[in-house]
């Protein structure tokens, strides 16, 4: 009886087992941390550079912007990384971030993920952990109740 106890929980341990583990197939996908620290470089790149976002980042530190994606796309990809910085509703309070500004955004992912040749199945498992956070990144000034930095510098007085 004893046997057959410790043969059923060898069993089931071991039909478990995967199911526990992590899923790194996208981290893999993406290079592991050498091909994200790549892509969040080149990503923050080219939201500097875009005509429609590029203002939202003209205070911020590159280095350290680059850093924060890095981790955080290989944490929800399950790699060996952790997220240590704000909340996305704390981090971007201060923006009045609008849909079509997460839509650029979403896209410049999109690009840049192509370039550095991430499967498209890769690119949904990320866009799908990402995706959820909209919320907390896209609102407006009288919800936080903290001032909004304008995207372009007020006009020169006359």
């Amino acid at each position: 009886m004893a046997n057959l106890k410790h043969l059923l929980l060898a069993g089931l341990l071991a039909f478990s087992a995967p199911a526990l583990a992590a899923d790194t197939a996208a981290f893999d996908a993406f290079g592991g941390k050498a091909g994200i620290d790549r892509l969040a470089t080149d990503f923050v790149t080219r939201m500097e550079q875009d005509a429609k976002i590029g203002a939202f980042f003209k205070d911020s530190n590159p280095e350290r912007l680059r850093k924060m994606l890095a981790d955080q796309f290989c944490a929800e990809l399950s790699g060996p990384c952790t997220y240590t910085g704000q909340t996305m509703q704390q981090s971007h309070a201060r923006f009045e971030i609008r849909r079509e500004h997460f839509n650029r955004l979403v896209e410049i992912l999109q690009d840049t993920m192509n370039v550095q040749g991430v499967p498209f199945w890769a690119q949904n498992k990320l866009l799908a952990k990402l995706a959820p956070m909209a919320r907390d990144v896209m609102h407006n000034a009288e919800r936080t109740g903290l001032p909004v930095a304008p995207l372009a510098p007020p006009p020169k007085p006359e």
